[in-house]
Parts: C-alpha cells; sequence; structure tokens
C-alpha cells in the first residue's frame, strides 16, 4: 500500500511538472495572452496646407495635443499627424495609420472626402473622422464607421461682416478664398450678408486663388483688392490667406493702413508687428477634434453621425482678441449673435440665398 502510495505521488509531481513547464513554454514563445491594455492612439493627416499653417490644420493638431497632455498621451506615437504634400498623399497616409491601429484618424479638410470613403469602406472595422465634409456609401448614406465633423461657418463669417461693414471707411472690403467651393462660399456669402446688414451701400469683392497652399497667390489678389479701394479683406484661404497678410503689412510700413479679418484661429499674431489684424473669424476645428477622440477613447466613438458646430455649440465665433474692434461693432455683434442663435436671422450659404437676402434689406 505503502508503495502505491509513493507512485501515485510520483506521477502527480511528473504531470505538474510538466504542466508547469508547458506555461513556461507557452510564455516564452509569445503566445500568451497579456492583459496590458495596449495604448489609445489617435492621427490625422493633414491636407497640403500643411500642420502649420496658421490656419484649421494647425488649429487639428493643437486639439490633438491638447487632447494627449490631458490623458498623459505621447506625441509622435500615441498621438501623430502625417503631413500631404500632394493630393495623392491623402489615401497612403490614411491607410498608414490605419494599418498602424490608431483608434481613429481625421482627415483634415473637404478634399479629402472621396479618400476617406474609400479607406472607410476598404476597412470597416477602422474609425475615422473628416472635416468640413459628410462621408457617405454609394446610396448616399453616412459611412457607419465615419464621424463627420462641420461647421456653420456662414454664422461666424456673418459676424465678422458686421465688424468690417462698421470700420470700413472707404465703404468697400474684400472676401479672398482658396477653392472655389460649397464650403467656401458659406464664408464668403455669410460674410457679405454680414457686412451688407450694417452697412448696404457698402461694396464687397470678392475672388478666388484656386488653391490653399499659394501664398503669393493670396498676396497678389490682396494687392488688387487693396488697390480697387479696400480697406478690408477677410482671407478664407488656409496657408493663400498668409499672403494677404503680408501684403498688409508690406503697405502698412509704407504708410497705408488697411485691415486683414483672419480665419480659424485668433490671427492676431499674424497681423504683428504692423498690427493689421483686424478680428478673425474663430473656428474650433482644435474643440471638436478633442471632443470627438474624447468621446471615441470612451467607447463611444460617433460613427455615421454629422455632427455640427455654430455659434450655439460655441464652434464658430470672433476671435477673443478684440483690441482693434470698436465698441459700437462689438455690441452690434453681440446682438446679431443672439438673433442668429435663437432663429430670428438664418445666415445665407449660397449665391441663391444671398441674393433673397439682401433683397429683404431694401
Amino acid at each position: 500500500m505503502f508503495k502505491k502510495r509513493i507512485a501515485v505521488l510520483v506521477a502527480f509531481v511528473v504531470v505538474l511538472g510538466s504542466i508547469l513547464a508547458g506555461c513556461g513554454n507557452s510564455k516564452s514563445s509569445g503566445n500568451s495572452t497579456s492583459t496590458k491594455k495596449s495604448a489609445f492612439k489617435a492621427g490625422m493627416v493633414t491636407d497640403t496646407g500643411g500642420v502649420d499653417d496658421k490656419s484649421f490644420n494647425q488649429s487639428a493638431w493643437e486639439g490633438l495635443t491638447t487632447y494627449a497632455k490631458d490623458n498623459d498621451l505621447k506625441k509622435g506615437t500615441d498621438v501623430k499627424y502625417l503631413q500631404s504634400t500632394q493630393p495623392s498623399d491623402y489615401s497612403p497616409n490614411l491607410n498608414t495609420m490605419v494599418h498602424q491601429n490608431f483608434n481613429i484618424v481625421y482627415g483634415i479638410g473637404f478634399l479629402m472626402q472621396s479618400d476617406i470613403q474609400k479607406v472607410a469602406e476598404q476597412n470597416p472595422k477602422a474609425q475615422l473622422g473628416i472635416i468640413d465634409a459628410v462621408a457617405v456609401d454609394k446610396s448616399n448614406k453616412p459611412l457607419k464607421n465615419v464621424a463627420s465633423i462641420t461647421f456653420k461657418e456662414e454664422q461666424g463669417s456673418f459676424l465678422v461682416g458686421v465688424v468690417a461693414g462698421l470700420t470700413t471707411k472707404t465703404n468697400k472690403v474684400g472676401f479672398i478664398g482658396g477653392i472655389n467651393s460649397a464650403l467656401i462660399k458659406k464664408f464668403e456669402n455669410g460674410f457679405k450678408a454680414g457686412v451688407k446688414a450694417v452697412n448696404p451701400d457698402a461694396e464687397v469683392y470678392a475672388q478666388y486663388a484656386g488653391a490653399f497652399d499659394a501664398p503669393d497667390k493670396g498676396r497678389a489678389i490682396a494687392q488688387t483688392l487693396y488697390t480697387k479701394g479696400a480697406d478690408i479683406i477677410y482671407a478664407s484661404a488656409g496657408n493663400t490667406g498668409n499672403g494677404v497678410f503680408t501684403e498688409a503689412k508690406n503697405r502698412a510700413k509704407n504708410g497705408k493702413k488697411v485691415w486683414v479679418i483672419g480665419v480659424d484661429k485668433d490671427q492676431h499674431d499674424q497681423g504683428m508687428p504692423e498690427n493689421v489684424t483686424l478680428t478673425s473669424m474663430v473656428k474650433r476645428v482644435d474643440k471638436a477634434i478633442y471632443d470627438v477622440t474624447k468621446q471615441t477613447k470612451a467607447g463611444d466613438f460617433p460613427g455615421g453621425q454629422v455632427l455640427s458646430f455654430g455659434l450655439k455649440e460655441n464652434g464658430v465665433g470672433i476671435a477673443p482678441t478684440t483690441e482693434n474692434v470698436s465698441k459700437k461693432a462689438l455690441d452690434e455683434v453681440n446682438q446679431y449673435k443672439s438673433k442668429i442663435i435663437d432663429g430670428s436671422i438664418k445666415v445665407p450659404t449660397t449665391d441663391k440665398e444671398f441674393k433673397e437676402y439682401a433683397a429683404t434689406l431694401k
């Protein structure tokens, strides 16, 4: 009996040793399942304007880096951007981040709409976001794995139009757009509506550069408009708009004071040291990026949704720097802001809507 018990004990020890050895081999071969969660990763792909365009690409990146700072994520690894130098870079850059398992990848700008749609359909498990466009499938329904982030740019543009209409001394103001598109038309028509609301006799010149990355073209157009008598130009043209600042500052150096209205960010510093920035239409791309990234990390990715940020949501508005804006203009801005939010004023977005709006002012 004793020998039998010893034999059973030895067999048990051998079996136990085999089990432990097997566990050890599994761990060393890398087949064990780790309980450590991988870091959350958020990335973005710029358009050709670049991450330092002092406009919406830069604002988007600031939103991501602020989120990284607030959540102990590493910039350059957990939070990262890929810069596009030409439109053909969009799809490869988006695919690179998707294949690197970023939890959310943003395409910055409406020019990336078709690329986002293509990448989203090819990678149904990927979570993507696009700024200034609505990503749709072949049946024109919002793609379920894309968060479409849009803004009511016409509302903020209306307010800076009010400032321009009350500030101009020549009764002539200008608008310079990047690419002539439905999006930039929202900026143009909202601006013209604001100018005309407070100054029906003012003349508004509008011209497009055909690009968001051509500061030389922006400067040349600004030179033309200032020469025609415009003393204020609102530029909605990305990096192209930086040329407008260059021309305005050059004129200021020569004793000819003119103004620029910036876009997307508070561009007060862009007008220094000559101090040519009248105000800016702030478009809170940074806030939208931050909010959607926060939702995604919490497991509430808003895929298939069309998110719209306007005055009511603090998604657009006038820049906090107001040193060059008169008290009268600021008071008018606040009154019109309230009317837009409560629906008393519907700001036009298209040429047709602007004509209808202008007719009501006569």
